[in-house]
This record gives C-alpha cells, structure tokens and sequence, in this order.
C-alpha cells in the first residue's frame, strides 16, 4: 500500500481540537502517522499549501440502499435521461440518476465530495439481505445500516407483556442477525394503525391491537438500547411527520428523555431529519416555522441530537420513508406516482417524487426550518447537516447547504428568490451567525463520528486514526468565505484529493481509482441462557408470524463484503 506524505496544509481537525494549523500529515497502511514514519524514497507527496485539509466527510443519514431505493430508480425513469456518464474503464463504472442514483454513482459522488462514509437509516428486518447486496455493490466508500423495530409485532408483543429483558435481548439478537448498527424508530406504532385504519398516531393515542402508545414504544426500545450499550441509540423518525403543527410532538418526543433510564454514555436520542417535524400552524395556510423552539429545547436537553434534514428548493427529490401514512397524504398532494408496500409484521412505506418550489409558501418555510435548528444551536457537536437524501434534495447538495451555513450572504441571495410571505413566518431572515471551516468540519465530520462512537478511528486526522482525508482548493487566508461563498460551494462540491484507507481515489475533482469500502455492524453480548430463550420464543414467534423461517432469516457475515465486526459489552445478565 503506497505511503502518502501530504505537506504544509491548512488542517481543520476538531477532534483534536487543530483549527486551520499548517500541518504535515503521514499515510502509512491505511493508518495516519506521523508524517517522519512516511519513508520519503517510497511516498507520494502531496503539496497542501493553501488547500484545506479535513477528515473524510460522514453522512448520518442517507437513504442509499435497500428496496426503497431500488423501487424508487424504477418509478423515476425521467431521473435518468439526462444524467448517464459513461463507465470510464479500468477502474469508473457507468453513472445514472440524480435524486436515486446507481450504486457506481452513489459511492463516486461521495468520494468526489470528499465524503468517505455513510449510513444507510432505515432498512427493514426482512428485507436487509437486499439492503446489504446494494450496500456490497456501492464504492468507495464505508458504510451501516440501522434497522426498522418500531411497529415489530414481535417487539409490540415484549413492550406489552412487560418483558424487558427479552426485548433487550431480542433487539440485541435482531441487530447482529441483520448485521445493522442501531435502531430505528419510524412513526412509533403507526403501521398497526396504518394497517387497520389507513392512519398514523400521535404520541399518546393507542396503537390497534395493543394496549400500548407510541410514547410507550420509544421510551422501551430506547431503555433498551441503553441496556445494549449501543453507540448509536436510537435514530428516531417523529410521529406525525409532515403534518401543520407537528413541532409539538417534536419537542415532546425530546423531552422524554426525562423518563428515560440512562445507564449508557452519549446521546439517549436523535432526532432525524426535524425539518420535517418542525412545523407550527394548524394548517398549510397558517403553515410557521418552529425551527426557534426546537432549538431552544435542544440547547437545554444534552441527551438529544438532531440532524436538519434540509430542503433544496428548485431542486426535483423522492421522497421515501416508512411512514406509509404520510406519503399517502403527499400522493393526494402531488397526484402523480406513488409506491407502497407492507413488509408483513415489521413496516410499511411510501416512495412519492416531488420537486420543492422556489416560490411555494410551504417549502420555503420548510427551506428556513432546518437552517434555523443548526444556526440556533449552542452545541455544534449535536446536530449535523443531512438533506435525509434524497427526500429534501439530493446529497450531492451538501456544498450548497454549506454555504447557507458560512455565509448570510448566501442566505440573503437565495431569499430573495423564495416566497416573502412565507419567510415573515419565519426567523432564518433575523440570524446573523455565519458557521467557520472548523464548524463545518464538527457537524459533517467531527461530530458525526462521535455520534456513531467511532471517534477512536473516524472524523479525525490523530496518529492512528483511518486514513481517510479529503483536500479542498479554498485558502481562507486569502478568500472571503462569506462573500465568495459560490467558491466555496465549488470547492466543496469536487474535492481536489479524496483519500480512502490509505488510498488516493480522486485527483482534482475526477475519480482515479476505485475502492471499496468496510460494513460496520453492532454484535452485542448477550448471556448464553438469554439467547436460548430468546431463540426458543422466536422459533414460535416466526411460525406465527413470518412466512419464513427464523433459519433463513439469519445474515451470516459472509454475505457482507468487507465486513467489521462492533462488539458491544451490555448490561444484559
């Protein structure tokens, strides 16, 4: 493996709190060194100066795989007309796609961003053997996915008998049989709901067929995963997603945290895509934004994280969730395509293309919203940029959200093409604060890294960590990242090196080499009479249930392609 020796850049590494120092950097079997342990007669030298130099990108949450996506390349055949790239051989396959890209496209649009890992958020149990076969087949980069529990019947049935433990023990099983990393909440309980009566839920309404609420389901499954010690918690998607109003359900699904039993370290629950969640008003015509109070119970709760979910208005999406509820209400407000599927005792989701408007009054509330969260927050290590791809915009927008976030001119510049009417209801038109290099490198490297607990190898450029780097041609030194935000947007948008695991695969913007990358997943510990116990419950469970068999249900590492392997102690006994 060649040695890299990267010299005299201007390095943002907040993990080791190194803000813009003009630093020297070593690569050396796939692992940062210190740059005297790079044999010089033997490395690649990589001349840095005036080039800013960050860990590899990490995105949070990134609808990239799983049948979701696949069914949304089929629906959207007007997605790929435009957009196909020939393979290039030996080493670039043929791209497609904007908002559901190919996998070639997918792992090549990440690299070129400097982008080095992302997390699949939300696959369901049965299907995940398909999800991981696409996760197999994207380049380049890292990658883990979190599975679906919420509407589980088989986690329904253990929340309602009260048998804690074997919940624990259960999802603990479903994660390493899956081969996943945390849990996901989709619109607690609302399947059953959807189901049966062709609705969603609220917090404190009952779910069918259960003695139980979605408050229930949540504070359960996030007890237990304080109990597997998981280092991601729980990944929750709020009930009632994309109604008037919602913002409240937002803010009280934060709260409880309250209630919950925290015998674990780092955040007890993140709250995905609030952009989503964060609308005040009673109706589409009294639509407000409620970015201001949710940031201001993120700045008093340190057991909640957040991710923005931001939308790009102008820009066509495809929109793809498990709410099934919700995505029927947007095919009655789009009336044009929509897909939907129930994955018999775990889920049911929607997929329904959209193209957010510049001069519609909702999106541009819903534009202001998740900038507001982010440019609120006290804690940048608590909230992270996502556009929850590609339901608000494709990831390849990430630069342009940036530069919202560096400069208010760049805001100004965009308002002034979104509806006025809307932005009265909104404080994005009031916030000065203009985010620096070092606070883009928290929220899209640094703290996304802590999020996962892989701060040990990921988000940071200390000896030892994974040589995973991205360079960028912008010197802030000499350019005003505010005024010339377009530059920065540019640069951001094709980094000039990408470097993965020790390996240089793109040279000024173009992939030169194509890699890939590792499938992280969780193995928690659970005690041996535990795990005959909770087998024996599942062999009659599935009978009962699934029209497989609990044999076939199983993932075995072999069918992951470069996979590592988490062990986790838990507090199972």
């Amino acid at each position: 493996m060649v040695q890299i020796l990267i010299k005299n850049g201007l390095v943002y590494d907040p993990l080791n709190s190194i803000n813009g120092e003009v630093m020297d950097l070593g690569v050396k079997n796939g692992k940062i060194v210190d740059p005297s342990e790079v044999n010089l007669n033997e490395a690649v030298v990589v001349d840095a100066s005036g080039k800013v130099v960050l860990p590899g990108g990490i995105d949070i949450h990134s609808h990239i795989a799983g049948p979701k996506v696949n069914v949304g390349r089929l629906i959207r055949p007007e997605d790929h007309y435009l957009t196909n790239i020939p393979h290039k051989p030996p080493f670039k396959r043929a791209e497609t796609g904007l908002t559901v890209p190919n996998v070639f496209r997918i792992g090549y649009d990440y690299a070129r961003m400097g982008y080095t890992f992302v997390a699949e958020p939300a696959t369901p149990p049965l299907k995940t053997r398909h999800t991981h076969e696409e996760l197999n087949a994207i380049p380049m980069i890292d990658k883990m996915a979190f599975v679906l529990v919420d509407s589980n019947w088989i986690v329904l049935d253990l929340i309602q008998e009260s048998r804690r433990d074997m919940l624990t023990a259960y999802l603990g099983w479903l994660l390493y049989a899956t081969k996943t990393y945390s849990l996901k909440i989709v619109d607690a309980g609302s399947d059953a709901a959807w189901m049966i009566k062709g609705e969603g839920l609220s917090l404190d309404d009952q779910v069918p067929g259960y003695n139980l609420t979605p408050k229930d389901i949540i504070k359960a499954i996030a007890e237990s995963a304080q109990q597997l010690n998981l280092p991601h918690k729980v990944h929750v998607h709020c009930n009632r997603l994309g109604y008037p109003g919602n913002y409240s359900i937002t803010i009280e699904t934060m709260n409880l945290t309250k209630d919950l039993k925290i015998v674990s370290e780092g955040p007890a629950l993140h709250i995905t895509h609030v952009q989503f969640t964060g609308y005040k008003g009673d109706s589409w015509g009294s639509l407000e934004s409620g970015g201001e109070d949710i940031a201001n119970v993120l700045n008093v709760n340190p057991y909640v994280t957040l991710d923005m979910g931001q939308v790009i208005p102008g820009r066509p999406a495809t929109t793809m969730t498990a709410d099934a509820p919700f995505e029927f209400v947007l095919y009655h407000l789009t009336r044009w395509k929509w897909s939907t599927t129930d994955t018999e005792v775990e889920t049911a989701s929607g997929i329904v293309p959209y193209k957010y408007k510049k001069k519609s009054y909702v999106n541009t509330v819903q534009w202001a919203i998740g900038l507001e969260v982010v440019l609120l927050s006290k804690d940048l290590w608590r909230v992270f940029l996502t556009t929850d791809h590609p339901n608000g915009g494709p990831f390849i927008d990430y630069p342009v959200v940036m530069s919202w976030l560096m400069s208010k001119r760049a805001r100004e510049d965009f308002m002034a093409k979104l509806n006025r009417k809307a932005l009265k209801k909104c404080v994005i038109t009031s916030i000065d604060r203009e985010f620096t290099l070092y606070d883009i490198a928290i929220i899209t490297r640094a703290s996304p890294a802590k999020l996962l607990g892989l701060e040990k190898f990921k988000g940071h450029l200390g000896v030892g960590a994974d040589a995973d780097i991205a360079i960028y041609d912008i010197d802030p030194r000499t350019l005003d990242l505010s005024k010339d935000y377009e530059k920065v947007s540019k640069a951001f948008r094709r980094a000039y090196m990408t470097i993965k695991g020790g390996e240089i695969i793109v040279k000024d913007g173009e992939i030169v080499k194509q890699v890939y990358g590792r499938t992280l997943y969780v193995k928690p510990e659970i005690p041996k009479d535990m795990i005959v116990e909770i087998e024996k419950y599942l062999d009659s469970a599935f009978k009962k249930y699934y029209s497989i068999s609990l044999r076939n249900f199983f993932i075995d590492e072999r069918e992951l392609r470069n996979p590592m392997e988490i062990p986790l102690k838990t507090s199972l006994r």
